[in-house]
Order: C-alpha cells, then structure tokens, then sequence
C-alpha cells in the first residue's frame, strides 16, 4: 500500500486550492477528486461565474474548475478520478479507500463540498431547465442578466429563502416567495422583514408543480395543498432555497459534525477534533458557502496540513 504525506478529498475550489498550496510546498499531494459525484464540484452546474476575483468578463463554473485542476497537476499534485468509499481514521496511518486505489496517509484534508437540495419536478432536473433559470443559490446566479427585471420565485420557508428573496429583489421585478405552509420557519425578525417588503410577495400554501419554458425557464405551475387547484404564472427565475446536505456520509461518524451534519473545525483554523485531519470548503461551511470563501479555506488547510506534518517531523 503507497503511504503519502497528505491526501486530500475533493474537487472544488477547496480541494484544487488547498492541492495547489500542498503541492508548492512539495507535500506531493494526492486527490480524489470523485467519479460518481463528478469532479469539479458544484461549479461543474454553474453556468456563468461572475463574482470569482480575476475575471472582470465572468468565466464558467467549468472552465474555472479545469484552470485549478490544471494549476494543481502543474505543480506535482497526482488526481485520481476516484470515489473515496471508506476512511480510517482511527489509528496512524490514516487509511483511504477509493474506488480501485486504496493508499495510507499521514494527514488529511476533507473538500468534499455539500450538494444542493432540489425539487425533483418536471423542469428542473439535470438535461431539462437546471441551471437554464432554475438554480440552488440566488447569491450566486441571481445577478445574471437572465432574471433581471423578470419575476422570480423562491421556493422554502427557512432563513435561507428570506435572505435569497431579500437579495434577489435588486435584480427581480417582483419575487414570489412559495411555501407549502402558512407561517416561515424564518428567524421572527427575517419572517417581518420579508412580509414588510414591497417587492416580495407571499403565495402560502402551495407547492411547485412543474416548471416550463423553451429554452429558458418561461412558467412555474403552482398547486394549492388544500384545494388541489392548479395555477401557472410567468417566471423568470426558480431559486431552490430547502437547504444543502454536506457530503460526509463516507466518514461514517469518526469525525465530530455540528448538528446539522457540517464538520465542526476549531474556529478560525481547518483542524477537526482528530489531529491530522482538516476540513476545508463547503463541507464545514454553512454560512458562506461560496467560490472564494471555499478557496480561502482550501488555502488554510493546506497551511494548516503543512504546519502540523512539519512539528511531526513528515514535512
């Protein structure tokens, strides 16, 4: 079995930028980056990107994924287009089980970002209208010229879909905020702020039913819960806002997680509660939750990793 330095899980920004740092300091990393899961991340559904620092032009999500990849293999990361299945993290060296490669190592950095969750209806899935209008992060795509001035919907009942409107409402003609209740599940302070704004209007108790358009979203068809009764609106925009579900499943509990399933990290570091194992991006970040934000992360990781295999003498 090949015993490395540092391997590190993922393909996000995260995983490209903490490889980059890794490899720099001639660490030799090793990433699996996925198979199934689809290297790349969640950029890798992100059509246009124009809030990443450095393309004044925007750049897709792609396209930007393929640079970091490309960086990180420049300066001697080895990727293996794999899926991990298992860790071990109870005893030195660590143990990670890919696909077919199965190889030790003495730290770890965990990148393995969370996934949106979506509305499985007609219109939004993968080869239909996703990301053709109908998207899981208005903060990301909202500014896109495809929903200025158009009406858009937002879909939950949380926090999230409050923020998402409020911020939607400086590109939208008008946002619609749909939830299959009467009452938010907002914050009592976020819940008046959204029913006080003049661009923001509540449809309670409904559902989304299908969505339609050409080429781009054109419709929602909305049902009412209590009565059945069908309805279609003209829309510029879906925005999924019914939270993320962090990619830890393959860790199997080893590694301590907050409540709602991110990896817990001692603030302002990447370090886990086992020594030798970090977290960086998406998967210990339910605040922020973007491009940048998840490349600074990966940035920590790796200087955190290089720090802590140089005072165990492996650096």
């Amino acid at each position: 079995m090949e015993r490395k330095k540092l391997v590190i899980i993922g393909s996000g920004p995260a995983a490209y930028t903490a490889a980059i740092y890794a490899a720099r300091a001639n660490l030799h990393p090793l990433v699996f980056e996925g198979f199934y899961s689809g290297p790349g991340g969640q950029l890798m559904t992100t059509t246009e990107v124009e809030n990443y620092p450095g393309f004044p032009d925007g750049v897709t999500g792609p396209a930007l994924m393929e640079m970091m990849r490309k960086q990180a293999e420049k300066f001697g990361t080895t990727i293996l287009t794999e899926d991990v299945i298992e860790v071990t993290l109870g005893s030195r060296p660590f143990i990670v089980k890919g696909g077919t490669t199965t190889v030790s190592t003495e730290a770890l950095i965990i990148a393995t970002g969370a996934t949106a969750k979506r509305l499985d209806v007609p219109g939004t899935r993968d080869g239909e209208l996703w990301q053709k209008g109908v998207t899981a992060c208005a903060v990301c795509d909202g500014a896109a010229p495809l929903f200025r001035d158009k009406d858009l919907y937002v879909f939950g009942g949380g926090d999230t879909a409050v923020e998402e409107a409020i911020f939607l409402t400086k590109y939208g003609k008008k946002v619609y905020i749909v939830h299959r209740r009467e009452e938010l599940r907002a914050s009592k302070v976020m819940a008046e702020r959204v029913l006080k704004h003049p661009k923001i209007e509540m449809i309670w108790n409904h559902v989304l039913v299908k969505v339609e358009g050409d080429k781009v979203v054109s419709r929602v068809v909305l049902k009412d819960v209590n009565s059945n009764a069908e309805t279609t609106h003209d829309a510029g925009g879906v925005f999924f806002a019914i939270g993320h579900t962090p990619n830890t499943a393959f860790l199997k509990g080893q590694v301590e997680l907050h409540p709602n399933g991110y990896i817990k990290v001692k603030e302002g570091t990447s370090y886990t509660n086992i020594e030798g194992v970090f977290a960086a991006g998406d998967v210990q970040d339910h605040v922020y939750r973007q491009a940048v934000t998840a490349a600074g992360s990966g940035c920590m990781a790796a200087l955190d990793a290089e720090r802590w295999l140089s005072e165990k003498g492996h650096a």
